[in-house]
Order: structure tokens, then C-alpha cells, then sequence
């Protein structure tokens, strides 16, 4: 049986908690751009001290998530069109790179955590709940980051990560980039970098063409239509 302190020390912590759930509540529209979050209320809403929340904001705003602006505190950010150029324009080169070393690196093991994400999304993709298919495709990519042990890759992919993961919520045909996902996996387990680098900057580009050609903000909790 574990002690009390076995489990606490298990447990994410609280910063992280908060971070996980007001992220969620972003990309799921619950709190559109330009809403407003502020410490005092998010401390009363999760029942614990400020200096939690205060982190979790800071390290929201490091991912992009939110932002200051005009001196009104945290609120969530928008995207324009052009700043989702770029995001591909960056996944199209560290997440080629990650894929190459991926293929490199891998270990058994690292290839049985792969297939696992895989199952676990196609698992809840059959069970019908969208957004626990959303995150382990997201924990898929996180996957495939850390088993190319590269730590300045790891580095520049941190701060972008909150934006990268809302770029796979953009995905309508789910069933669709599930078999993409198996198809990089498998590009990954032959072991060859090249043809994991391809296939990921296919994989990239394919997605690419999901959003639309404007200068206008994005929102960051709004579902797109596949063209």
C-alpha cells in the first residue's frame, strides 16, 4: 500500500493541473480570444493559493496560449492565418527532424509506448469521445519529440507545444489522421530516417491545406471544416 506521501509525490503538480485544464477549456472554446483570465478567480474556481495559477499563466503565455496586452493581464490569444503559415513552416522542420531521429533512436520499448498512443486514440475515437482521441494523438507527437533525445530539438519545440496542439484539434477526419499517425509510426519502427522524414513532411503538408487563406484572427477554441 502506498503512504500518503508515496501518492502526493505521483500526483502532477498543482501548476501543472491548472495549466492542463485552462489549456483544455481554450482549445475546446470554452473561453474564446480575448477572454480575460485572472488570477484571484481561477485561485477560488480550483480551490488552491494564487502562486499555482500565476504559474500555470506563465507558462501558458510561454506556449502562446495567452498573452498581455493593453495592460489588462492574461487573456487567451488568437491566431491570424499567417501565424498558422509559420507554425506549419516550423513542424515542417523540427517535426521532420524529430521524425529522422526517431527512426534512428527508437528502442523497443519507445516503439511499444508508440503503439500504445496509437491503440488508446483508436480506442477512444470508437468510444466516440473527440477529445481523448485529441490528446493522445497529441501525446503521439510529444512521443516521437522525446524518443529523438535531442535536447535543443526538445528546447524549441517546448514553447510552441500549447500552438502545436491546437493545430491537431483543427483535424476533421479523425479516423483519417489516426491511419496517418500508424502510417508514421510504422515510417518510424523500419528504422530507415529518411523515409520517417518523409513521410512526416507528407504528413505535415496534408494537414497544411485544413486551414483557410486570411489574414483574419483564428480562433483558437473553433473547430474548422475540412475544405
Amino acid at each position: 500500500m502506498q503512504t500518503p506521501q508515496e501518492t502526493r509525490a505521483k500526483e502532477p503538480p498543482l501548476r501543472e493541473t491548472v495549466r492542463d485544464v485552462v489549456r483544455t477549456r481554450i482549445f475546446e472554446g470554452h473561453y474564446a480570444p480575448g477572454t480575460r483570465l485572472v488570477e484571484r478567480d481561477l485561485a477560488a474556481e480550483f480551490n488552491v493559493s494564487r502562486l499555482p495559477v500565476r504559474e500555470a499563466l506563465r507558462m501558458l503565455r510561454q506556449e502562446g496560449v495567452i498573452s498581455d496586452r493593453n495592460g489588462r493581464g492574461a487573456e487567451v490569444s488568437s491566431l491570424s492565418a499567417k501565424d498558422v503559415e509559420d507554425l506549419f513552416d516550423v513542424r515542417n522542420s523540427l517535426e521532420v527532424l524529430a521524425c529522422r531521429l526517431a527512426a534512428a533512436r527508437a528502442t523497443a520499448a519507445d516503439l511499444r509506448e508508440l503503439a500504445r498512443l496509437l491503440d488508446e486514440a483508436e480506442e477512444f475515437l470508437a468510444k466516440g469521445s473527440l477529445v481523448d482521441t485529441f490528446r493522445a494523438n497529441s501525446d503521439f507527437h510529444d512521443a516521437i519529440t522525446r524518443i529523438a533525445d535531442n535536447g535543443f530539438l526538445r528546447s524549441a519545440l517546448e514553447p510552441l507545444q500549447g500552438r502545436m496542439h491546437w493545430l491537431f484539434r483543427h483535424v476533421s477526419d479523425l479516423p483519417e489522421l489516426v491511419q496517418e499517425h500508424r502510417a508514421l509510426y510504422l515510417a518510424i519502427a523500419s528504422g530507415d530516417p529518411e523515409k520517417a522524414a518523409a513521410q512526416s513532411a507528407c504528413h505535415i503538408d496534408k494537414y497544411r491545406t485544413q486551414f483557410p487563406d486570411n489574414s483574419g484572427p483564428i480562433d483558437l477554441g473553433q473547430q474548422r471544416k475540412k475544405p
